[in-house]
């Protein structure tokens, strides 16, 4: 396996076991149903080899949601350190919880399960009682008890990365910098304060955005990829433990529970046998169908607005990164599903 050092070692499709005519193929039809940005800023590596590339994969903008699976690496090192585990109580590091959330784990807000709910008005242009409001740090009355029903919502985030910063001491884009990012060779990224155009609140400062404040390229995003790929070793050097990768890689979200009905916008995000701690899988939803039906079982994947995804694929030793700004495509796993079956079908070794 290779890793990168400064810059990615570039190989030639067939060089790594791949035809590069159904390589491009899968490409074309990738690009068909993306936006407009198409696949500019999409990268292959396979064996550590960057064996296909866009034009533009050292354009940096925000990943959106992908930034969850970089909130999810901050508290699997903090379990590895000993700081907390899965079971730790938010309220015993953020207090203003404990009033109305004190049952409420670190395994909940990862898992998407908390029932927070923050007040003030909501920035989504629609009175929808789970959406995100302006004012997220600040809860209001539970939606559910904590562990009965899926929902995917970003203002959870948000307050999970303020528990975070209080279990490291630091902000949490310092504690991912020193930890991951200057080890696997991240050097055109930030963790910013919110990942929209608006206003921050006061006491949002020094709390980084968990649901969706990364920036970055798709050639350091791949980074972050491969790292995840070799089970969160970096030549040689564990950065994640392979336990968290392990857990990562498994679905946390049983099949068995509820699923949100309170939000117009979310109750179409089905989380359920598919959703781990902040990852997506290629896991079995209670439909009995797997989200990429095209795809192999193992897949995982960091999955953000506007078609921005870092795909894991241990059977096929690949990272797959697609990144854009423009717009998020409609049946999303139908299509990137039928994508990566195409592009298994250029794997020739």
């Amino acid at each position: 396996m290779e890793f990168p050092k400064y810059y990615w070692k570039e190989d030639s499709p067939e060089n790594q076991g791949l035809h590069s005519g159904k390589v491009n193929e899968a490409m074309t039809f990738l690009e068909k149903h993306v936006g407009s940005d198409g696949v500019r800023e999409a990268v292959i590596v396979r064996n550590g080899y960057l064996i296909w590339k866009g034009d533009n994969i050292d354009r940096k903008h925000c990943v959106m949601s992908c930034t969850k699976s970089f909130a999810s690496t901050v508290l699997g090192i903090l379990i590895d350190d000993g700081k907390c585990t899965l079971n730790t109580l938010a309220a015993d590091y953020v207090p203003d919880l404990k009033k109305d959330y004190p049952d409420v784990t670190l395994r909940h807000f990862a898992t998407m399960t908390s029932g927070y709910q923050s007040e003030g008005p909501y920035y989504y242009g629609e009175v929808d009682p789970i959406e995100g409001s302006s004012n997220y740090l600040k809860p209001a009355k539970p939606l559910f008890k904590p562990g009965e029903i899926f929902s995917y919502w970003d203002n959870a985030m948000r307050k999970f990365g303020q528990v975070l910063t209080a279990i490291a001491g630091e902000p949490i884009d310092e504690f991912f910098r020193r930890r991951v990012a200057e080890p696997i060779g991240m050097v055109n990224w930030s963790w910013e304060y919110d990942g929209f155009p608006r206003q921050i609140p006061p006491e949002m400062y020094g709390i980084k955005d968990a649901a969706a404040g990364v920036e970055i390229t798709a050639r350091d995003l791949a980074r972050f990829g491969h790292l995840f790929l070799n089970k969160g070793n970096w030549d040689g050097k564990q950065i994640v433990s392979e336990s968290w990768v392990e857990q990562i890689t498994k679905p946390q979200v049983p099949t068995t529970i509820g699923r949100n009905l309170y939000s117009a916008r979310q109750r179409s995000i089905e989380g359920r046998g598919i959703y781990s701690f902040n990852w997506w899988l290629n896991g079995v939803k209670p439909d009995g169908k797997r989200l990429l039906p095209g795809a192999p079982k193992g897949t995982f994947f960091a999955s953000g607005y506007n078609d921005n995804r870092c795909f894991i694929i241990p059977e096929w030793n690949m990272v797959v990164v697609r990144m854009g700004t423009n717009r998020n495509s409609p049946h999303d796993s139908e299509f990137w599903g039928e994508f990566l079956r195409l592009l298994g079908q250029a794997i020739i070794d």
